[in-house]
C-alpha cells in the first residue's frame, strides 16, 4: 500500500516540517547507495536524513508521485555516477563533467538570466488546491508552528477536543511511528495533495479508510509535545502549502 512521503509526510518535508521525516530510529543505506523504506517513512524524512532534497530522490528513483512509498522499497539516497548532489529543498541534481565535456563552449550570444523565483513560491498554493472544499480541522487560536523544523500551524485547544477532516479523501497513516509528531493521521486527497494531524490524544481512523469533509477523525491532545494542540499541516507534491491561504476565514 502506497505511503505518505512528510515529513515530514510526510513529507520532508511531510519541513510533513519536515520538518520531516522522522523516522524513531537511525536510518542507513547499504554499500550501494539504497535505503529501505521503512513503516512510517516519506520521501522528505528519508531526504532530512541523508542531507538530500526531495527533488534529488525523485529524480535519482524516478519516482512520478513521492507520496507512494511502499515498505520494503530501495531507495537511492546517495547519488548516482556522474552526478553530484545539492542540497536543499526544490534543487536538482546537476552531471558532473570531465575530460572533454569539461572544456568550455563558446556561444554565439550570452545565455538569458532567469526571472528570479519568490522565496515563497513553494509555499503558495495552486489553483487546484483551492477547489478542494476546504475546512477547519477543529477550533481553537492558530499560529504558525513553533517548533522551527515544522511548516504548518499549531491550533490550541482542549484535551479530548474533536479533530476532523479538513477535506475529504482517504487515510494513508494512522499511527504514533514518527518521532516529534506523536499520534498522527495524514490523508491523501489527491494524487498532489495531502494533509497532516498531529498531537493527537486518539485516533478514530484506519489506514485505508474513505473520510469525508468535516468527518472526526481524531481527539486533540498532547502525544509528543507539551501543550494540547493540533498540529496541521497540507503539503503538495511533498512541499508545505500555506494552509491559511486554503482554509476559510473566520
Amino acid at each position: 500500500m502506497g505511503r505518505p512521503l512528510y515529513f515530514l509526510m510526510l513529507l520532508a518535508a511531510l519541513p510533513l516540517a519536515a520538518a520531516a521525516l522522522l523516522s524513531g530510529c537511525a536510518s542507513t543505506a547499504d554499500n550501494d547507495g539504497y535505503y529501505t523504506v521503512k513503516r512510517g517513512d516519506t520521501l522528505y524524512s528519508i531526504g532530512r536524513d541523508f542531507d538530500q532534497s526531495p527533488a534529488n530522490l525523485r529524480t535519482w528513483n524516478r519516482l512520478r508521485n513521492p507520496d507512494d512509498l511502499e515498505v520494503g522499497q530501495r531507495i537511492l539516497v546517495r547519488p548516482p555516477v556522474g552526478v553530484v548532489s545539492r542540497t536543499g529543498a526544490g534543487e536538482t541534481p546537476r552531471a558532473s563533467s570531465s575530460g572533454a565535456d569539461s572544456a568550455p563552449r563558446k556561444s554565439a550570444r550570452p545565455a538569458a538570466r532567469p526571472a528570479p523565483k519568490p522565496q515563497d513560491d513553494d509555499d503558495a498554493p495552486a489553483a487546484a488546491d483551492a477547489k478542494l472544499d476546504w475546512t477547519w480541522p477543529t477550533q481553537g487560536k492558530s499560529a504558525p508552528s513553533a517548533d522551527s523544523y515544522k511548516k504548518g500551524i499549531d491550533i490550541a485547544g482542549s484535551k479530548g477536543q474533536s479533530v476532523v477532516a479538513a477535506a475529504a479523501g482517504k487515510v494513508t497513516y494512522a499511527g504514533h511511528g514518527i518521532r516529534g509528531y506523536g499520534n498522527m493521521v495524514i490523508i491523501k486527497h489527491t494524487p498532489q495533495l495531502l494533509s497532516v494531524y498531529a498531537h493527537n490524544d486518539s485516533i478514530l481512523v484506519k489506514e485505508g479508510q474513505m473520510v469525508t469533509r468535516g468527518q472526526q477523525i481524531a481527539t486533540m491532545g498532547n502525544s509528543d509535545t507539551n501543550t494540547v494542540k493540533l498540529y496541521f499541516e497540507i503539503r503538495r507534491n511533498g512541499k508545505p502549502v500555506n494552509v491559511m491561504a486554503l482554509l476559510p476565514a473566520r
